[in-house]
């Protein structure tokens, strides 16, 4: 088995995955609108994705256990694809419909929200140990990341050049590209790690891991107030007479920092404690937050501020990776993966959907403030340094009785 061929065609389709899902955030609202007519279709597509996420904890459980090889994982993106052909293929013959855009999302989010914690998994799975895997997720995140810088000007110019229509296409061929690679990974998760620990909870999994709970606490609040970012600065530029340009810079020196931030994660996260580092990437995200509304009378300030927290979110990032690969295994550490991810993207859901009604009733600069002020001290108190975690619960020896395992 070539471990590091394996690494390297998921790394491969991470990139080519996401390069062709961020492309088609630009694409996607412009076909719905040209299809529908209708402004409010445009969002079915986003509000449809989370849905299958929200509630994975209970249709996923069992099938996320089965996702212990690249061939598992292909056909989960062989699924997505299916799910990314409903809208161009709907445009082709011109049928393109509410039902449309609603089903296409359902089918992607189901198998977003599948094949993500589950290609982590079985990336920190081919890794020789811990530290390693570590190393290989941040890499995995910096695939990600650099996305974000390169495919909404790539989208621009496609857009320009050929039309949206060619994006949503060109991005089924992407995922289907990845699917490709995939199938090329002959490594699998270890079957004696997955028979020992069955299909967990999810509950179950935050219950023995108290690291792992605080980190995926941190997450959860770090997403639910992350539309005080997003919203809150659009909202703030609009009102201050620079519709666009406060969130632009924002998001700008946001990327630039996460994007540099990721590039020295993969050498810095094996060395740092992993709980702390977590609490000091909401930490510092949380205080940019708090910090933006006084600096929002300078593009580049507001760019600069903004870079410190994405400059901070990899190496928190990196950590929960690092502790998730640390202190699970084989069932229990795809069963981490997924709830890391089902918290953190369903508060940004839940976030993003009430967020504009509390802007409005308490007003941007206020809603970024106190936002950034909870997600400060939830990382104060989720940190090791008030409250030290309580050491995990033992794993119950197999072949006793439950009466005995508990007297022991």
């Amino acid at each position: 088995m070539n471990t590091r061929r394996d690494i390297a065609a998921m790394l491969t389709t991470t990139f080519v995955s996401w390069l062709g899902q961020r492309t088609t955030a630009v694409a996607l609202p412009l076909v719905a609108l040209a299809e529908t007519g209708s402004a409010w279709t445009t969002g079915l597509v986003g509000g449809a994705v989370g849905l299958p996420m929200l509630t994975s904890a209970w249709w996923a459980r069992g099938l996320r256990q089965r996702l212990t090889t690249g061939r598992a994982l292909a056909g989960v993106l062989a699924i997505q694809v299916l799910g990314l052909l409903v809208v161009p293929v709907g445009a082709a013959v011109g049928t393109v419909g509410p039902l449309h855009l609603a089903a296409a999302g359902l089918i992607t989010g189901a198998a977003t929200a599948l094949g993500g914690p589950g290609q982590r998994a079985l990336l920190a799975d081919l890794c020789a140990d811990a530290d390693v895997a570590a190393r290989m997720l941040a890499w995995q995140d910096l695939a990600h990341r650099s996305t974000m810088i390169l495919a909404p000007p790539l989208a621009g110019w496609a857009v320009a050049v050929g039309g949206p229509l060619r994006l949503l296409w060109a991005e089924a061929a992407g995922v289907a590209l990845g699917a490709a690679l995939l199938l090329a990974v002959r490594g699998t998760a270890a079957p004696a790690a997955e028979g020992a620990t069955g299909t967990p909870a999810l509950r179950h999994v935050l219950a023995r891991h108290p690291e792992v709970r605080r980190a995926v606490t941190m997450a959860g609040v770090g997403g639910l107030v992350w539309f005080a970012f997003t919203l809150g600065l659009a909202i703030l530029g609009a009102e201050t007479g620079r519709p666009g340009l406060l969130i632009s810079a924002g998001m700008t020196g946001y990327g630039a920092g996460s994007l540099a931030g990721a590039l020295v994660a993969p050498a810095l996260v094996p060395r740092l404690p992993p709980l702390a580092t977590v609490a000091a990437g909401w930490t510092v995200l949380g205080g940019t937050f708090a910090a933006l509304p006084a600096v929002t009378a300078s593009l580049p300030l507001i760019a600069i501020v903004a870079g410190a927290g994405g400059l901070a979110m990899p190496l928190g990032i990196g950590a929960v990776n690092r502790l998730i690969t640390t202190r699970t295994e084989g069932a229990e550490r795809r069963a981490a993966f997924a709830v890391e991810s089902l918290v953190h993207d369903g508060a940004v859901s839940i976030g993003l959907l009430g967020g504009g009604a509390v802007i409005s009733l308490a007003g941007a600069g206020p809603t970024l403030v106190v936002a950034g002020a909870a997600q400060v001290a939830v990382g104060l108190l989720a940190g090791p340094w008030l409250f030290p975690p309580p050491k995990p619960a033992p794993v119950p020896p197999p072949g006793r009785p439950v009466r005995d395992r508990v007297a022991a």
